[in-house]
């Protein structure tokens, strides 16, 4: 269901019928002849049937019949000697619902963003306690480590008792049964909606221990400590440190050498990571990986444009899935980071920038401030595109004059993007090229030019990892 029924998600609708009275809050009654069932069996039988109900009317929009479905099943939860079937029926179908989103090649953040943009943050809260029940059925070691990671990010769900569950929980919070099960029955309705995508990991449960993790050969205190080329949480805090310097200060001139400074502490790290990768003959840990990083509206065509700069200027490919509102950029993991990284932080700049700018308006009357905007990010995407490429490249050519496997940089890098486009190339057999509107306000272009253009890159801090 749209966003047009949060304010009503929020507690019970001001009028309704009792749920006492009619067929919707009755158990069906067993055929002539057919043996009664117990009252747990019937109790199942009829959420069942009321999920069906609930989900055939989130297809066609009926808030009508939603809303009497979800009294029912409130009307069940009222009652101890079939409240606890009802949850556990819940679920148990949220987590079937879940466990099947991994398989059409979800992750957590993917779930997150994708009931954001549906749904309210209510339902976002569900759908990571409903993630983070599932996970908890693997063993750690059997779950990618980027999964764990995003589900940290996302809060890790309430804390629930052994005794309970995160539904059970929810309610003790303080959410009435109708709130809370029409959040449910709405998420669980989004997940067994959904299409598949692409398989960028190994979904819960077949991941294989990280090497790279505690105590694994390339892990903290692993013999392959000294020579681990994933990206090093020190160089990335270090990054963040710049990046958060440079959406903070109000000089646009500082704010573009803070970032020129990240991107050249990312683009030697990345160097770094792949001369090691080869030194240590670890193909298969450090293989290309996709991330799925969120594009939203409003200007979603200029932030797609922003982040295909960025991507390119960390040897990342990027396809866009405007429907979808994300795009999947396929690169090596030092790089991701980078790229991640970045857009976040170039996106809060522009935005801040935008919002100083004010309003704009047209000669004759009228708005062009929708315009002036589009244009401005367009040709802000385009020349940070720029400015990051100049700074790897510069980075390049200083690790080739000093490092002394110089030499070797160059055939490596080209290797690395050979095995770039052919994992693009798996996972996106049919990928097109798309054009965005073309920027049509050109004081918004000159802005955006100038304010990616403030500083000089040599300015940049020189930061050694």
């Amino acid at each position: 269901m749209g966003k047009a029924r949060r304010g009503r998600r929020q507690g019970a609708p001001s009028s309704r019928r009792d749920p006492r009275e009619g067929s919707a809050f009755r158990t069906p009654s067993p055929a002539a002849g057919a043996p009664t069932p117990a009252p747990a069996d019937a109790v199942r039988q009829a959420l069942h049937e009321l999920l069906a109900r609930a989900y055939d009317a989130l297809d066609r929009a009926d808030e009508h019949t939603l809303d009497d479905v979800a009294a029912s099943v409130a009307a069940l939860c009222a009652g101890p000697d079939t409240r606890r079937t009802v949850v556990l029926g819940l679920l148990d179908s949220v987590t079937t619902a879940t466990t099947r989103a991994w398989q059409l090649g979800r992750q957590p953040a993917d779930l997150h963003r994708l009931v954001g943009r549906r749904l309210a943050a209510a339902e976002q809260e569900v759908v990571v306690d409903a993630m983070a029940h599932e996970l908890r059925q693997y063993a750690p070691a059997t779950v990618d480590r980027r999964w764990l990671a995003q589900l940290r990010e996302l809060g890790d769900g309430l804390p629930v008792p052994r005794s309970s569950t995160w539904i059970e929980a929810r309610r003790s919070g303080g959410t009435d049964w109708f709130t809370l099960v029409s959040q449910v029955v709405t998420v669980l309705h989004l997940l067994v909606r959904l299409p598949a995508l692409e398989h960028l990991t190994s979904v819960p449960g077949e991941a294989r221990p990280d090497p790279g993790g505690p105590g694994g050969p390339g892990g903290p205190g692993g013999p392959g400590d000294a020579e681990a080329p994933a990206a090093d949480e020190r160089i990335l805090s270090r990054v963040r440190m710049l990046l958060a310097k440079a959406e903070s200060t109000t000089f646009e001139a500082e704010a573009a050498t803070f970032t020129a400074g990240a991107q050249s502490l990312m683009a030697r790290h990345s160097i770094d990571a792949a001369l090691l990768t080869r030194q240590a003959e670890r193909p298969d840990r450090d293989g290309p990986q996709g991330r799925r990083i969120g594009i939203d509206n409003p200007y979603e065509g200029p932030k797609a444009v922003l982040l295909q700069a960025v991507a390119s200027a960390n040897r990342c490919r990027m396809v866009w899935s405007r429907e979808l509102g994300f795009g999947t950029v396929v690169g090596f993991e030092a790089d991701l980071d980078a790229v991640e990284l970045l857009f976040t932080s170039l996106l809060v700049q522009a935005t801040r920038t935008l919002a100083a700018a004010g309003s704009r308006s047209a000669v004759h009357g009228g708005s062009r401030t929708r315009s002036f905007r589009q244009s401005f990010l367009s040709a802000f995407a385009d020349r940070i595109g720029e400015r990051l490429h100049e700074a790897t490249a510069q980075e390049e050519e200083s690790a080739m004059a000093s490092h002394s496997q110089g030499r070797e940089l160059v055939p490596l890098l080209a290797a690395r993007a050979e095995r770039v486009d052919e994992a693009l190339g798996a996972w996106f057999p049919e990928v097109r090229q798309a054009r965005v509107s073309a920027a049509r306000d050109a004081e918004g272009w000159h802005s955006g030019r100038s304010a990616a253009d403030r500083a000089q890159l040599g300015a940049a801090p020189r930061l050694r990892a």
